[in-house]
């Protein structure tokens, strides 16, 4: 279910220009958590961690703020991945 709720949550910010800036300015994962919660979505930081880095920016209409530390994904560069 948690799935289903993130994949709805991001289906509803690339409908919505004022989620996708929220979503833009999100620091981290519990942020993207908090900011769904507001609308009504309920899923966990892990589910968001396992969105790819090309469907968060997608979701939030191009380039995402959204980085945080390598958790050992194929990039294993803690600089610049979104798998968080």
């Amino acid at each position: 279910m948690s799935e289903e709720q993130l994949k709805a949550f991001l289906e509803k910010v690339k409908a919505d220009t004022s989620l996708q800036e929220k979503l833009k300015a999100a620091a981290d994962s519990d942020a993207v958590v908090a900011i769904a919660k507001d609308q009504g979505y309920q899923f966990t930081a892990d589910k968001v961690s396992q969105v790819s880095e090309w469907e968060l920016e997608s979701a939030a209409g191009g380039e995402s703020s959204f980085v945080g530390a390598c958790t050992g994904c194929e990039c294993m560069d803690s600089n610049v991945c979104f798998s968080i």
